[in-house]
């Protein structure tokens, strides 16, 4: 059994994780960790650092905010504890010493702009339609609440893409996240287009990479390595 920690265990896509990592006959949720959970027992605690010292966790998931996220990340990688992160928004620089952190000691780390299989479907096929077709542009459509903009998912789209693809961010109530990638060329479009209904569409690649992490030594990016494995 994968001895597992969610943190930010009491937002929308953390308690997604527990329930995802709870209905696993491979993986064990012994910690979540939430400044929202302190003090509610079983299992529940304010800080990574103190779950990491109650329960040693092998692996975490963490889905928090950009803003607590980097030393969220590095506590646990610092402590030997590999990381599956899906939280958006790092800057370059944080994720540059979490990839020295991760290169250079006991615990790996798996960084994700999108868990969905058929994102990264989408990804993978923009990217081969963009050989082939001039122009392209991308929108994607996230709840009011995401707070990065554009998505980590459609900035990935775009470095894997040929050539200058703008980007449009949508942020509206009702939806959870959407892309579209729209290719031009001599008269006629290529749609290919990405939905995740509900949180639970992110819960298969989160499993896929907690059961990866402590295989794959030093950074993985995204979950693609681990669905067309080299």
């Amino acid at each position: 059994m994968i001895r597992v920690m969610a943190t930010g265990a009491d937002g929308r896509m953390g308690r997604a994780v527990v329930d995802a990592v709870n209905g696993a006959d491979d993986t064990e949720l012994v910690a979540k960790a939430d400044p929202r959970l302190a003090g509610a027992g079983d299992g529940c605690f304010g800080t990574v650092a103190e779950a990491i010292a109650a329960t040693s966790p092998e692996v975490a998931v963490d889905f928090t905010q950009p803003d607590v996220a980097y030393d969220t990340v590095r506590t646990c990688l610092e402590a030997g504890v590999h990381a599956v992160v899906g939280t958006t928004g790092l800057t370059d620089e944080q994720m540059a010493h979490l990839t020295e952190l991760a290169n250079n000691g006991p615990a790996n780390l798996l960084v994700a702009p999108n868990f969905a299989v058929g994102a990264v479907l989408m990804m993978r096929f923009a990217a081969e339609a963009s050989r082939h077709m001039p122009k392209a542009e991308i929108i994607e459509l996230h709840h009011d609440g995401k707070l990065d903009a554009p998505s980590g998912t459609a900035k990935l789209t775009a470095e894997l893409m040929q050539g200058d693809v703008p980007i449009h961010s949508v942020r509206l109530p009702g939806l959870v996240a959407h892309q579209e990638v729209i290719l031009g060329g001599l008269d006629e479009t290529l749609t290919i287009r990405h939905d995740s209904l509900s949180r639970v569409s992110f819960m298969p690649g989160v499993l896929l990479a907690v059961r990866a992490v402590r295989e794959r030594p030093g950074v993985t990016i995204g979950i693609e390595p681990l669905l067309f494995p080299v």
